[in-house]
């Protein structure tokens, strides 16, 4: 189910010099706002929690999951270099499962490390909170990757709706309609790290049960129809 040559290939597109550069520029802004907090504010976890769950969770987490998500295999089906994996002797699923875990590792490297850093540079992990935000922001990486991959396979508007999902369903409409928050990868990573942090220190509106069960069929079905999609591309491109 993975393959290393499709895994080396991926890395070097979400790597490469314009990319990589987009991807370090919120990991680094999180971090001078981590000093700057802790310069002027002291070690107070309260506001370790606003900036890590404010920023790091809400904000950054997400837009590097669209980079990394929908730059994992968009732009190929966009210029049509695609068709040249696809002419491989490859399944369609693995194709996509090992551009899943490229996504993931480096959606999580560009923001769980950070957060954890900043998280130490706040409050030095005080009432876990460093390490509660991490968590959160492993397992929304892994969700955000499997959705952000099955839109850079289903449409080439991928970053724009990734976007609206990431900044306006979740950020606006998360923080003014109750409803809208359920359906939220933020919101379901929150319930895990509300189980690790401090009591009243992070909440979310949704039940931990509830957010590992969405956070699992999420990725499996995201995951799953991705594949799906992908050989429909390839009987299109027979055709």
């Amino acid at each position: 189910m993975y393959d290393p040559t499709v895994a080396r290939l991926t890395y070097r597109a979400l790597l490469g010099r314009r990319r990589a550069a987009i991807l370090f520029v919120l990991p680094a802004l999180l971090i001078v706002i981590a000093i700057a907090v802790r310069t002027f504010s002291g070690a107070d976890d309260q506001a370790a929690s606003d900036v890590l769950g404010g920023f790091a969770i809400a904000t950054m987490v997400p837009l590097i999951g669209v980079i990394a998500g929908t730059g994992a295999i968009g732009p190929e089906i966009d210029d049509g270099s695609i068709v040249y994996l696809l002419a491989k002797p490859l399944k369609r699923p693995t194709i996509i499962f090992t551009k899943l875990i490229v996504a993931i590792a480096v959606t999580m490297a560009f923001s769980a490390v950070p957060t954890l850093i900043a998280g130490y540079i706040l409050n030095g992990n005080g009432q876990q909170i460093a390490i509660a935000y991490t968590v959160a922001a492993l397992v929304a990486s892994i969700a955000y990757s499997a959705l952000f991959l099955l839109l850079g396979t289903v449409s080439r508007h991928a970053v724009v709706i990734g976007l609206v999902y990431a900044l306006v369903w979740e950020t606006l409409f998360g923080s003014l309609v109750a409803g809208a928050r359920t359906l939220s990868v933020q919101q379901w990573a929150l319930a895990l790290a509300q189980k690790i942090g401090g009591d009243g220190i992070i909440t979310s509106e949704v039940k931990l049960p509830t957010a590992v069960a969405l956070l699992a069929v999420v990725t499996v079905a995201a995951t799953w129809y991705a594949g799906q999609k992908l050989r429909t591309l390839t009987l299109a491109g027979d055709e």
